[in-house]
């Protein structure tokens, strides 16, 4: 009795235990902590979103049991948005299904396909649901490259030439969290005529969809041709519309995937509360101001994180699209590795982040930075970082010292 449970040993520890432990130390004591650790928006949800789900929520009817695929015009609103911004059209009844945010449909639809031993490729580092969903149905999971490039199509053929059994499927994620990377539709049009080829199924996690930065668009998987053959597709009302904790996503593509999705769903859930589904309609079918309105608040506060670390001496890259920065260590504090350096910030400057190994092996080197603080708050701790980095010595040479932070935005930017 004393032996721990057989899914629950197939689990590591959790890495970001330690810095979230510290962090609540930190705050116990009073001290200000500004959280970049956790991808958590908090700009609010769009008006018109929270005055329909008052407005449903009044109706007792809306109070009983919903529908676990969800209900028939949801499911015709995100059929709908495929339509419009990707130019796909999709049969709301067989290749669609509403689920209880992406990271649930993901690890149940995981649990759907897999069977003991099936062999599972996984970007790495990568979101963590991405593998662990897996891992928790009794998968073996086999890293290549979170890159979308070359590097991960050789890899991904290398992984088919020698694992056995065949890889089963496979997971892709872009605009990626964590490392913000993005594809384009050449890439996708590769990637789906080799899992064609090889009868791997791909699941695509598009969450970060309307997230994005410059001209660079991303694309949906399900814009090449054959794609729903073997191709189904994660999006999340998340971080579109600013409503995380709402719980609101979709499954969309191959017709058998979201089948299996289906059924092992109907034995889990009865589905999201009814008002927050009518709610979610009129976010997908409604004014889509507020989805450029929100974009552009993140990348007022990208502009002015990144050049704020830029003179603080660390040099991180702009990310294209999500809403998180992957920031290389400094090189003075490497050695500490992603989860020392972690709590080294945030007890001597004041600033949580996300320590890179928690996404996996290869995030280690890394931390990940969430744009979410308003830019008056990213400015703070882009000052605390420098005072941090001048006191270990790793101050950036003067003109990067120099440079200037953009303009003073409001607060809640």
């Amino acid at each position: 009795m004393t032996e721990e449970f057989h899914r629950i040993r197939r689990l590591p520890p959790y890495v970001f235990a330690e810095v979230n432990k510290a962090k609540a130390a930190a705050r116990a004591r009073g001290e200000d902590i500004i959280d970049l650790g956790m991808g958590n928006p908090d700009t609010p949800t769009p008006p018109h979103i929270v005055q329909k789900l008052v407005e449903t929520v009044s109706d007792p009817r809306a109070h009983r049991y919903s529908v676990s695929r969800g209900i028939p015009g949801l499911r015709r609103a995100l059929a709908g948005y495929y339509e419009r911004r990707f130019n796909v059209k999709l049969d709301p009844e067989t290749e669609v299904i509403a689920t209880l945010g992406s990271k649930e449909g993901l690890a149940n639809l995981a649990s759907a396909i897999t069977s003991p031993g099936d062999t599972i490729l996984v970007p790495n580092p990568s979101y963590p649901i991405h593998q662990f969903g897996f891992i928790i149905a009794g998968a073996s999971v086999r890293s290549i490259p979170a890159t979308p490039d070359d590097e991960m199509l050789e890899a991904l053929d290398r992984a088919v030439r020698h694992s056995v059994p065949k890889p089963t499927a496979l997971i892709v994620n872009f605009p990626s969290n964590p490392t913000a990377y993005l594809a384009d539709l050449d890439f996708y049009r590769k990637l789906v005529a080799f899992a064609r080829k090889h009868e791997i199924w791909i699941l695509s996690d598009l969450a970060y969809a309307e997230i994005y930065f410059g001209d660079k668009v991303p694309p949906s998987i399900l814009e090449v041709p054959g794609a729903k053959d073997i191709a189904v597709e994660f999006t999340s009302l998340s971080k579109t519309y600013s409503m995380a904790g709402w719980r609101m996503g979709f499954a969309a593509g191959n017709p058998k995937l979201i089948s299996a999705l289906t059924r092992i769903k109907s034995y889990l859930d009865y589905g999201a509360f009814t008002p927050i589904q009518v709610a979610a309609v009129a976010a997908l079918s409604g004014p889509q101001d507020c989805v450029a309105e929100i974009r552009d608040i993140y990348r007022k506060r990208r502009d002015v994180l990144i050049q704020g670390l830029h003179a603080a001496g660390w040099d991180v890259p702009s990310p294209e699209g999500s809403m998180f920065a992957w920031a290389p260590i400094p090189e003075p504090f490497r050695e500490l590795g992603s989860v020392g350096f972690s709590k080294l910030l945030l007890r001597e400057a004041g600033v949580a982040v996300a320590p890179g190994l928690g996404f996996g092996e290869h995030g280690e080197g890394f931390v990940r930075i969430g744009l979410v603080e308003n830019t008056q708050r990213l400015r703070q701790a882009c000052r605390s970082i420098r005072h941090f980095m001048t006191e270990h010595g790793g101050l950036a040479p003067t003109s990067q010292q120099a440079a200037p932070l953009p303009d003073e935005q409001p607060a809640h930017s």
